[in-house]
């Protein structure tokens, strides 16, 4: 990694050439693996085969549809009102941190289930460490404060067997620590990924996705739908994505020595010099800003290490050739 505080200026940030869904969706091709998507895809205004992203049942199905046809996940479900992931954005975050390993190792994205990743706030759909299984043969570990969603997630991977040895659910009982009793003491993962909460009270939450709908529909939305769900502290979390992933980079100081890399998303660009603030005090060896873009919407990945160069060399010895 190199560190990098500025985002690439100029083009528009696609989707990662290695992500699968850097073309339109083929809706023939996904009902013809999952059927039950047919009665939501409708012909819109443009001619196009689509469905109605405002529909919540509709944005499941074509989630369901997508994890079967693309990655193999046979059975997939969240309970009402929780996070339904956009797919292609979570997969870019993945390709994304692949590629960064890779740099870090020759240029050979280290693959297989020896990898181990961390998954922060994994939620109820667990879709990072579905995606990130099946595309690089990793294993994870799935932290998470709601018992409701660990429960659920739980369901969904016994309902997918083969997931079972190589994806584990762990519980975080204090909600104002991230890694604390997750990380067992000689515990070793090679990457960390993170979406934390965006908003900072569930009425912020609210209030952005009325100004959403509204400039979508073009008309003034006083009661929006949440198409991909996420009511819930999935959402938010007290001092919204910047306070959360500061108090996540204090407390992956303690970690320095059980993680390789350490990352997560941050959505507002105004959340940067706050974390990089923090990064620089809690003594980062290297830091890098990946800048993401899907549709209209543009995002960052922060990625550090505590590392240092010979340390980063006896972690790739030990655990990657």
């Amino acid at each position: 990694m190199k560190p990098q505080k500025k985002e690439h200026p100029a083009e528009k940030v696609k989707l990662h050439p290695r992500n699968r869904h850097r073309e339109r969706y083929d809706f023939k091709a996904l009902v013809a693996t999952a059927p039950a998507l047919a009665p939501f895809v409708q012909v819109n205004k443009w001619g196009d085969e689509s469905i109605d992203f405002f529909n919540p049942e509709a944005v499941k199905m074509l989630n369901k549809a997508l994890l079967l046809h693309f990655y193999g996940i046979k059975h997939w479900d969240i309970p009402e009102g929780y996070l339904c992931p956009p797919i292609p954005g979570r997969a870019d975050y993945l390709h994304y941190m692949a590629e960064l390993l890779g740099n870090c190792n020759n240029d050979v994205i280290p693959t297989g289930r020896k990898i181990r990743c961390l998954d922060i706030g994994t939620g109820a759909n667990c879709v990072y460490p579905l995606i990130g299984q099946h595309e690089y043969g990793w294993s994870f570990v799935g932290s998470e404060t709601d018992a409701m969603a660990i429960t659920a997630g739980r369901h969904m991977l016994a309902e997918n067997p083969e997931l079972l040895n190589v994806i584990e659910l762990r519980e975080q009982v204090n909600p104002r620590s991230v890694f604390h009793r997750i990380i067992q003491p000689d515990e070793k993962f090679d990457l960390v990924v993170c979406n934390p909460p965006f908003y900072a009270s569930a009425d912020e939450a609210i209030a952005g996705s009325v100004r959403k709908q509204s400039n979508l529909q073009g008309k003034k939305v006083t009661r929006p739908v949440r198409n991909f769900g996420g009511w819930n502290r999935e959402l938010w979390c007290e001092g919204g994505e910047a306070q959360f992933v500061q108090t996540m980079v204090h407390e992956s100081k303690m970690y320095a020595k059980n993680c390789f890399m350490f990352s997560s998303l941050l959505s507002k660009n105004e959340s940067v010099d706050l974390v990089y603030a923090a990064l620089e005090k809690a003594g980062a060896v290297d830091v890098a800003t990946v800048p993401m873009g899907q549709g209209n919407k543009t995002s960052r990945i922060i990625v550090w290490t505590f590392l240092d160069e010979a340390a980063q060399d006896a972690w790739r010895e030990a655990r990657w050739k």
